[in-house]
């Protein structure tokens, strides 16, 4: 019989294979343009997987162009270039790569092709601060995002208006058809989120930015205030007829991950349910939730007859509560779903298909109805380790997270919690 764990592993195995590039590149792939130049641009922690994958099924004259993407998630490729920067907090290298992106296309002709490779972990990989502000500005804009507990398409709305190349400004650089393949790190797949959407604009406005602002109380630099104050933060428009030749296309998402996950379940003899593809909220919250369904199905086989596993993704946030702690959202989702499920027969994992879980060097964790005595027995309190937003901390103790390595996609958070 196949362990807890192994079968939780295997699930996300599958969530993972499921969000491949290859197969949507493929199947989305545009043919060359005739006597003229294709040029590959790209960003997010797995572009370098899908630049190499685009390069195996490529059948027109050579590629050129260039990616960025998280530093070692890099691969090896034929003609693209591959350029490494930091994720999630920008820096210098970010900074070059977004002015060699717009230069390697702002020279191409109308009959000239751009493919756009885009996935999560673009939006911090391609800082381009407008005139005015610096790359420290963007920095710390970025830093008190990830602090605000803020929603990803909230967080999004924000730094597209406080950039040159985010909010379609990449592909407005061109006179080139661009087309963009697109691999869905957000709840509900809008293409003009991923990454902040460089080469797909939105109809936000930088008055929607500052209510985001407003509402989730940011202190930002006056500076980025002010510039969002200013009509030069005002993002290009989709309705704009410079945007009417360019396509995209979601290759790869979290629903179709989730699917995967649960075929593969059935198939070795549990029932599985689907909660939803697209949650969003503070991760300890959503984890409270999850937890309230899991018993119930655990003690009184309602809503779902055991055994089942119950599957969701999506992205959920963090509000920093404490310096200095140590974990990513998932890590918060599991230790807050560890508490509340006490003693009961449930084993979960809570993972980031991408293999890193904030800035740490694992996926997520798992957890189980020991988890919780666990902790103590090592020493700590879990929910003094959630005060501080310390899950990191405490996984480690008990050896519990949960390691993969990039994997060279991300749809996001992958949710399975198993009950016999």
């Amino acid at each position: 019989m196949i362990g807890e764990r192994q079968l939780l592993k295997m699930l996300f195995d599958a969530a993972v294979k499921a969000a491949d590039p290859l197969n949507g590149i493929r199947k989305h792939l545009p043919n060359p343009p005739a006597n003229a130049r294709t040029v590959v641009i790209g960003a997010g922690k797995g572009a370098a997987q899908m630049a190499a994958a685009l390069e195996t099924v490529w059948n027109g004259p050579p590629l050129s162009g260039l990616v960025v993407t998280r530093y070692g998630y890099g691969c090896e490729t034929k003609s693209i270039e591959i350029i490494e920067a930091a994720h999630p907090v920008p820096d210098e290298a970010g900074l070059t790569a977004s002015r060699r992106l717009i230069e390697t296309i702002s020279g191409l002709s109308e009959g000239d092709l751009v493919i756009a490779l885009v996935c999560g972990g673009g939006s911090a990989l391609l800082p381009s601060p407008p005139e005015g502000l610096t790359l420290q500005d963007e920095i710390a804009l970025n830093e008190v995002l990830l602090a605000s507990g803020a929603p990803i398409s909230a967080m999004n709305v924000v730094r597209k208006h406080v950039s040159t190349i985010k909010g379609g400004r990449l592909a407005a650089a061109t006179k080139a058809r661009v087309v963009s393949l697109i691999v869905s790190d957000i709840p509900g797949d809008n293409p003009a989120f991923v990454a902040s959407g460089p080469t797909v604009p939105d109809d936000s406005t930088r008055h929607e930015a500052l209510a985001i602002i407003e509402q989730y109380r940011m202190n930002l630099p006056s500076a980025i205030i002010a510039h969002l104050n200013s009509q030069a933060a005002d993002a290009p428009m989709p309705q704009e007829p410079h945007f009417a030749k360019n396509e995209h296309y979601i290759i790869a998402s979290a629903g179709v991950s989730l699917r995967a996950a649960a075929d593969l379940a059935r198939s070795n003899g549990v029932e599985a349910h689907i909660l939803s593809d697209s949650i969003e909220g503070e991760a300890r919250d959503v984890a409270l939730v999850h937890a309230a369904i899991a018993r119930e199905v655990a003690l009184k086989d309602q809503p779902f007859a055991k055994p089942t596993v119950l599957l969701s993704g999506g992205e959920t946030t963090v509000t920093i509560r404490s310096k200095g702690g140590r974990g990513g959202r998932n890590g918060e989702f599991a230790l807050s779903f560890a508490l509340a499920i006490g003693g009961t027969g449930i084993v979960a994992l809570a993972a980031d298909t991408d293999g890193i879980d904030g800035s740490e060097d694992n996926a997520g964790a798992f957890v189980d109805g020991t988890t919780a005595q666990r902790l103590l027995h090592a020493g700590t309190d879990g929910r003094a380790l959630l005060e501080r937003n310390d899950s990191y901390s405490g996984f480690v103790a008990i050896g519990d997270l949960f390691e993969t390595g990039p994997t060279g996609t991300n749809v996001n958070d992958f949710r399975a919690i198993l009950i016999r």
